[in-house]
């Protein structure tokens, strides 16, 4: 298989747990507690992925300083692109409680929603494919951190979807959405830089991980702590060593 279509494949399959997490959290009625432990569970995944996976990739192709641009730029862009879309009905997106406004009350929201959802993945989803430009094999570890952060997102945000009365129709098509643009953004992290330097190729790994630590601490740990407070530091820690486990078996 060629490496871009390997590389689609893959950020489509991690991308694919969005619509199972949404589908779950769309008709089975799921406690917030349980919706906060998955979610915090997810968030210590994504964050040893970060450190161990991109982080540590990025600075063994280019070295600290474009690493260490690459992940402060990356963090910017994201926190910057998220308050644009918090002030048009997005900042709650991630909730699975009643804190997502309807249509009635935030005009534009749905719309808003949308993109903040694309905004989130965008970021996950390029680092599949850049993982492959590492030999043409995929980072298994990045594509099981992914999969397995989406499961919450989808979930916490359908089930807040829901709540504010949104049809089945938008939160299928807005999930289904970003499982295929997932898919994109993971060959394009393969076909545009393939044939770059290294230093450009480390400061964009830098970049994911930057966006996603800022998305992690902007939509995913304020849902985990609400209703986990007591226990959310504590599952966190329990996705971060998963992924850590995870990380060097595959090493």
């Amino acid at each position: 298989m060629p490496g871009w279509m390997a590389a689609g494949a893959w950020g489509l399959l991690a991308g694919a747990a969005l619509v199972l997490g949404a589908l779950v959290g769309y008709f089975v009625r799921v406690s917030q507690r349980g919706i906060a432990a998955v979610m915090a569970f997810g968030a210590g995944v994504l964050i040893s992925a970060l450190s161990f996976e991109l982080m540590e990739e990025a600075y063994a192709r280019g070295g600290f300083v474009y690493t260490a641009v690459g992940f402060v730029a990356g963090a910017a862009v994201y926190t910057g692109a998220n308050r644009l879309v918090s002030h048009r009905g997005a900042r709650h997106r991630k909730r699975s409680g009643t804190q997502q406004p309807s249509e009635a009350e935030h005009g534009g929201s749905g719309a808003a929603i949308a993109v903040g959802a694309l905004i989130d993945g965008i970021p996950e989803s390029i680092v599949i494919g850049l993982s492959l430009l590492n030999g043409g094999v995929v980072s298994g570890v990045a594509v099981a951190a992914v999969f397995i952060s989406n499961l919450p997102e989808g979930l916490a945000s359908a089930a807040g979807m829901k709540k504010a009365g949104r049809p089945a129709g938008y939160v299928f098509g807005v999930w289904g959405g970003i499982a295929f643009v997932s898919g994109l953004a993971s060959l394009a992290g393969y076909a545009l830089f393939r044939d770059v330097g290294a230093g450009t190729v480390a400061a964009t790994t830098a970049t994911a991980a930057g966006g996603i630590l800022a998305m992690l601490v902007d939509t995913m740990i304020p849902e985990a702590f609400e209703t986990a407070h007591d226990f959310a530091g504590l599952i966190t820690a329990a996705g971060f060593l998963a992924s850590y486990v995870l990380s060097k078996l595959a090493g």
